[in-house]
Formats: structure tokens, sequence, C-alpha cells
């Protein structure tokens, strides 16, 4: 770990916000009993015990300080695009980066970006410059800080062929460097899941010089090819299952007989099989189901396991 440099890119507080004053209690700005269902692409999942949405940096590092000052657990929410939140909600603080944004184009065709940036506003100025290397990016549905810790990726492409530091809280609040080879990323992985650590930003490297028209069109092409293979119209996670090194995770659904499948307002897509589909005001406790069902006859045909890509929190009732 690599202590950072003392110029970090910064992205503007929110309108009309600023950073919290040192005179004003975190508490007064933290509220209790938000749903998250709204901040979730699923539109499901119950409320959080407590919620906040930083403008900044520093209230960033208050919201985490406050949290463990009260020693509650702390959870971080981006896009919201996947994740699965229980019906019975998150206990602890829910910290919402939907208002860290920020874009800063470097030289040498380096971009930084806020964590709460969405990759589709990213993939757009990048693809306006003419800078390559985010085209992929276009169609996933999530934030800058979400994409490092999942990797995530479409295309054949992923957050590592590009990254090249991300900007991280520790457990004290303190800001480090972390460059690519210290994330010890993996398909859909890295090692920033299931740690305390918080990423603020992150530095990418593309490739300038590109026409960008060309570029531009590559990109709407890479959208356009996403749009018709998979189904949008309807609120989901994405994929719900990573693919196996074997076949991929929606062939496999199929070939068991689930694609189309509805347990509740839940039902496995008839486009694609490894989107699960809010169809009717489902509950997340149906979507669960569906989770379970899909690995349990998978298994019991294929001897495959099937590992969700989606995150699932809170608590679930397994007994049904």
């Amino acid at each position: 770990m690599t202590t950072a440099p003392l110029m970090i890119p910064r992205h503007s507080p929110c309108a009309g916000s600023g950073s919290a004053p040192s005179s004003v209690s975190v508490s007064e700005w933290i509220q209790s009993g938000i749903p998250l269902a709204p901040f979730t692409t699923f539109r499901v999942g119950g409320q959080a015990e407590w919620y906040c949405e930083p403008c900044s940096d520093l209230e960033l590092r208050q919201c985490l300080g406050w949290a463990r000052s009260e020693g509650m657990p702390v959870t971080l929410l981006g896009a919201g695009s996947n994740l699965l939140i229980s019906d019975a909600g998150l206990r602890g603080l829910v910290i919402n980066t939907r208002r860290l944004r920020g874009i800063q184009l470097l030289e040498g065709g380096k971009i930084w970006a806020a964590a709460g940036e969405p990759l589709v506003n990213l993939s757009r100025v990048a693809a306006k410059q003419g800078w390559r290397g985010l085209e992929w990016a276009i169609g996933i549905p999530g934030t800058v800080g979400g994409a490092v810790v999942m990797n995530a990726g479409a295309h054949a492409c992923a957050m590592s062929d590009v990254l090249v530091e991300a900007y991280i809280l520790d457990e004290e609040q303190e800001l480090y460097r972390l460059e690519r080879q210290d994330l010890h990323f993996g398909y859909r992985r890295s090692r920033l899941q299931g740690s305390a650590w918080t990423v603020t930003g992150a530095t990418l490297q593309l490739i300038p010089g590109g026409d960008p028209a060309q570029v531009q069109l590559e990109t709407q092409r890479n959208l356009n090819q996403r749009l018709n293979s998979q189904p949008y119209h309807l609120p989901s996670c994405g994929s719900v299952f990573r693919n196996p090194e074997t076949y991929p995770a929606g062939w496999l659904i199929e070939q068991v007989g689930l694609k189309g499948y509805r347990i509740g307002g839940a039902q496995i897509s008839e486009r694609h099989a490894n989107f699960i589909l809010n169809r009717d005001q489902a509950t997340a406790s149906d979507i669960h189901r569906l989770i379970r069902l899909a690995q349990e006859k998978v298994y019991q045909q294929w001897l495959i396991l099937l590992e969700p890509e989606v995150r699932i929190l809170g608590q679930f009732d397994i007994s049904s």
C-alpha cells in the first residue's frame, strides 16, 4: 500500500450543501429508517437503520468515523445495480456515494473519476475525447467505485485493463493510493471485496488520439448490443451469476428448464436466463428464492455450483 500524493483531483461538493461544518454534529444529517428499494435497480429491499449521502470526501470521512465510533457496520451503496437487499433492510449505516461525482482529464490519456461517478458518464466523456479503452463500460449501470471493487467488465474487457490506481480510505479513514497490482484483480473480483476499505476515486489509463466520431460510434454499438441481447425493460440487477469456466450461467439455467420461471413477482428472464426480473412488485425474498432454485437445479444436473455475482445483503430465510 502506497501513501497517496498530496495533490489528488477532487470533486465539487453538492450544490447548496458543501462539507458538513465542524460545528454541526454528524448525527444531525444522518437519517434513520430510509427505504432502500428506490436506490437499487431491483427496486426491492427494506429500510436502512441509518442512512447518509456524503457530498465530499470530508463528509464521507465523517460518516465513516461516526459509524466507527458507534460500533456499527457500514454498507456502501453506489448505483445499486449489483446487489439484492433483504426485505428486512440493513443494520448499521448505509452510505450512498451517488453524490460523490467528478471527472478530470489528465495528461497522456489518463482520466480521474470520483467513486460515485456513473460508468456511463465516464464512458461518454472518454469517447467524446476520442480516447479508447472504455467503450465496453457504456452499458454498465454502475459507478466507478463499485466497478473497481467488483472489477466490472463487458465485451471481454474489464476495469483491471485500464485502472492505474485507486484512492481508498482505510479503517481509520486514512487516505491511500493502491496501484493495480495491489488490488489482486480476478474475474469480477478484487481484494476490496469484503474489506473495510472505501474507494473515493480512481485513475484510468486510456488510449488518446482516436477519432472522437469513431470512438463514439463503437461505444454506441456496444450499448445497442447490450440493449438488444439483455432485458433492460424491467428492474433487474444485471447478471445474477458469475459465468463458470465451463458454460455460461444463462445457458446452464436455460438447460434445466427455468427460463421464464416465476416465484411471486420475480421471473427468470425469457430473453436471458442469467437475469432475474422484478416483473410485478417482487419482494427480495422472491428473487432470493429464484437464485437458490437456479443454483439447486444446475447443481443437480451439471454438478456446477453457480456463484452469485450479485451482492446479497441482509437476512434471508433459507428454510423455504
